[in-house]
């Protein structure tokens, strides 16, 4: 028979509570403010655009509607193109569609495994040529590291191009002195239960257009009219984050500061304790930039460490270990297969390679220095073997 699993499974990245958010929900539920919107929503909105900087937020059902709702607000639709970050979830790219435009999608760079600016800036170049300049760039900001969101800024102010900063797993980091999220025409975050804070579902759309996010809030408050019936003149949806969830996010963020130091604690000691392993390398953090570290993500060299990531992720299966690769790059995804890539460097697609090599380390803010110890013995174990077989 199979040896039986740990007792105790080690998650990739939970849901850690403060214990402070069950104030806010008994204040919504004393108040019999359950339904969406409230005075949580519009606290959270408030305290949320001034923990990033902007003139405001609006406070929605998830990421992905903050996603659409920009889109929307940029009138992006059918015939449109829109340039988004191929190594990235699939949420990124969904609301493309959603509005019958077309994806296009660019590569990412060695410096920070985001958007590479080279790339955009022959996509750009030939777009223009073509008279098919896109309705907005889609920045994403992986795993808690920035994009170089100055080169990616200019290039997109030098043909009049409005930037989405998708920053859903990257609040609480920083580029330059500066918050992520904070660099676009509109940014965007997600609180969904494995991110760094959480609502348990939920998302906020940043700017400093607050014209543009009162019409984000019509549009995610079913588009109704001011008319003391119910009328509709536009499409709208139903977006709107409850007041029980946003009383759940506004504990959440009293804390972002300790989560982002836990999370760092954890990438340092990963990279103090694999780094002198044969074919491993981390997720890079360059000068100027502070990575919230959402996740560990680490690549393996199979030919210099005789172990590929498959056999890695079995070994942590085996060890009752939640680890996972990397995203698979969208311009890879079958749903978007024939669209346009542009690739890092003619023949050279850099975020295919990541995918190839990288893995994402189990990363929770709650982890203990004894389950972290498990994660870097399971690896050590690994290299072991791999260096016997190899030898």
């Amino acid at each position: 028979m199979p040896n039986p699993l740990p007792a105790k499974r080690i998650f990739l990245s939970p849901p850690h509570m403060s214990g402070r958010e069950l104030k806010y929900i008994q204040d919504a539920f004393d108040t019999n403010w359950i339904a969406p919107l409230g005075p949580n929503v519009d606290a959270f909105e408030r305290e949320l655009a001034a923990e990033v900087g902007t003139r405001g937020a609006a406070a929605v059902s998830s990421g992905t509607a903050a996603i659409h709702l920009a889109l929307r607000l940029l009138d992006a639709g059918p015939g449109d193109r829109v340039f988004c970050s191929s190594f990235t979830f699939i949420a990124s790219a969904n609301p493309i569609r959603y509005e019958g435009a077309e994806p296009v999608f660019i590569d990412s760079e060695p410096d920070t495994w985001n958007m590479s600016p080279a790339a955009l800036s022959r996509a750009l170049e030939e777009a223009d040529r073509i008279g098919r300049l896109p309705k907005a760039v889609i920045v994403v900001n992986l795993y808690g590291q920035s994009a170089k969101m100055e080169e990616l800024t200019a290039l997109c102010d030098r043909y009049g191009v409005p930037i989405i900063e998708d920053a859903a797993e990257s609040l609480g980091s920083s580029y330059n002195g500066r918050a992520s999220g904070t660099f676009g025409k509109f940014g965007i975050y997600s609180f969904n239960g494995n991110k760094i804070i959480t609502t348990s579902g939920g998302g906020m759309l940043v700017s400093d257009d607050t014209g543009a996010l009162e019409k984000a809030r019509f549009l995610a408050t079913q588009a109704r009219d001011p008319a003391p019936h119910y009328q509709h003149s536009e499409l709208g949806y139903n977006y709107r984050m409850s007041n029980v969830l946003a009383g759940i996010g506004r504990a959440q963020l009293e804390v972002l500061e300790e989560r982002v130091r836990a999370r760092r604690l954890i990438f340092a000691a990963y990279e103090s304790e694999l780094g002198d392993l044969p074919g491993i390398s981390f997720m890079p953090e360059p000068a100027g930039s502070r990575s919230n570290r959402w996740l560990s993500v680490m690549t393996v060299n199979p030919k210099e460490s005789g172990v590929a990531v498959p056999a890695l992720l079995q070994a942590f299966a085996e060890s009752n270990i939640e680890a996972r690769p990397v995203w698979k790059p969208l311009h890879l995804q079958p749903l978007f297969d024939g669209t346009a890539y542009y690739a890092h460097a003619p023949g050279e697609s850099f975020c295919e390679k990541l995918f190839a090599e990288g893995i994402c380390l189990p990363s929770g803010s709650s982890l203990t220095e004894e389950e972290q110890a498990r994660v870097i013995s399971c690896v050590r174990e690994e290299w072991k073997q791999g260096i016997a077989v190899s030898a």
